[in-house]
């Protein structure tokens, strides 16, 4: 594939044009994204598909927005977009949860709702709702893309999504797949990815106090939001910190922005021309080495089985 193509359209119909892309194999991984409008959700995707930084964003697998759309304040993704690797990875890219521009395109378009929604807002949200759900049931890792820390309404939102994923269907008399030690209900790893991140964000008493702030937000969560998916030994420990918690750490990761100076054009006695007093920060190992490190740990989650039955590319 050299580009991504419709999963699901913006009425939510399936598009059926991308099983022509999926074989009658079972080792596949896949990767879904939800995020609010702006955050960067469709460039954090196309850079774990493949794209570099450096690249024209016109060229990315997820086309971001452009900055007339930004400015405008329009979303580019509608729908859910599929874009499948050599490797046998699905990513998938979902339009923005609880869009003002989807809300504002629906309430002057005159667009005709559901019976059952009197009004527009009520349906974009449990569209969003039904798209986080979605992703829940049919994805090994969840990317939740944020640009700032935090927004206690998105968790709440998350919590209701979870309550409406629908449940794993009980395993067939004849699936050949199921073993006893499966659980009976099945749920993908959340990896919390800060965009934009400022660089005070990096140091590891700032990602400590944040993992703590998530992992109380999401305490009664049945989510996998704990495991191997932290950038925490990333960071160098200061002297005399403490040991790190014994229980799984909070899966967050933070990027810095994409437009960012790279940290070999800064000299090397200062941190640019517009404050030459001040040091330049350094100690994140730049946003491709931060990205690389991301790609790796997203790639190598656990493909754990999403029912009791061993599916296919072709029957996911």
């Amino acid at each position: 594939m050299k580009t991504s193509i419709k999963l699901v359209d913006e009425q939510m119909n399936w598009c059926d044009s991308a099983l022509e892309f999926l074989l009658e194999q079972t080792d596949v991984l896949v990767v879904g994204a939800l995020g609010l409008q702006g955050t960067g959700k469709s460039t954090v995707m196309s850079l774990l598909a493949g794209n570099q930084p450096e690249e024209d964003p016109r060229s990315f697998v997820f086309r971001p927005q452009p900055p007339e759309l930004r400015e405008r304040g329009g979303a580019q993704t509608g729908g859910i977009d599929l874009f499948v690797t050599q490797e046998r990875v699905l990513f998938l890219d979902t339009q923005p949860i609880l869009s003002p521009a989807h809300l504002d395109h629906l309430i002057n378009n005159d667009r005709k709702l559901p019976p059952e929604f009197a009004l527009p807002h009520a349906y974009v949200e449990t569209q969003s709702l039904q798209i986080a759900a979605f992703l829940f049931t049919v994805c090994h890792v969840v990317l939740l893309v944020q640009d700032w820390f935090t927004d206690l309404g998105l968790y709440r939102f998350l919590q209701t999504a979870e309550m409406v994923k629908p449940p794993t269907p009980s395993p067939s008399h004849d699936s050949s797949g199921a073993g006893p030690e499966e659980p009976s209900e099945y749920y993908p790893h959340l990896v919390f990815v800060q965009t934009r991140a400022p660089p005070e964000s990096f140091s590891p008493r700032r990602l400590g106090q944040m993992q703590r702030v998530l992992g109380r937000l999401m305490a009664h969560s049945r989510l996998k939001y704990r495991g191997s998916l932290s950038m925490r030994e990333l960071l160098p420990s200061p002297p005399g910190a403490p040991p790190a918690p014994p229980e799984p750490e909070v899966n967050l990761f933070l990027l810095p922005p994409l437009e960012e100076e790279p940290e070999d054009a800064l000299p090397r006695g200062g941190g640019g021309a517009l404050f030459p007093a001040l040091p330049p920060f350094r100690g994140r190992g730049g946003l491709g080495g931060l990205l690389a490190r991301l790609r790796g740990r997203v790639l190598a989650a656990a493909r754990s089985q999403l029912s009791h039955s061993l599916l296919t590319e072709r029957n996911w």
